[in-house]
């Protein structure tokens, strides 16, 4: 087989996770990064297309998911993002997430955390 990724690259969205109250009160930045190994060799014409990733859509799921719901790790942020690409979107065969918190309460500066998770589709 061919595989072709797609890259969402530095999305930012504002959302209220993290374990201090604080940060689930007032909120923060969240950067996500989405990378996914597609089977795209049959999506050569017009009507194959539902054979494509529409990553309008891909998008919309990382930012919905983001949004809907507080987590206090950024750890189970990015699964929860993987896991709704892999079961919404057939042609991925492996999707990696990166959630990055930028200046995260470390009591020193950093430019951020970050985390990554891979989930893989199982036949």
């Amino acid at each position: 087989m061919n595989y072709t990724i797609i890259r969402i690259s530095n999305a930012k969205f504002y959302a209220h996770h993290g374990v201090l109250d604080a940060e689930r009160t007032s909120g923060g930045l969240f950067e996500i990064d989405a990378e996914m190994t597609c089977d795209v060799t049959e999506a050569e014409s017009e009507d194959n297309l539902k054979k494509t990733l529409d990553y309008e859509k891909a998008y919309k799921f990382i930012r919905d998911t983001v949004s809907e719901k507080k987590f206090y790790l950024i750890e189970a942020l990015a699964y929860n993002i993987a896991v709704k690409i892999i079961e919404n979107f057939s042609v991925v065969q492996k999707v990696t997430i990166k959630v990055r918190k930028p200046s995260p309460p470390l009591g020193g500066l950093v430019d951020y955390v970050e985390v990554e998770h891979s989930e893989y589709r199982h036949s």
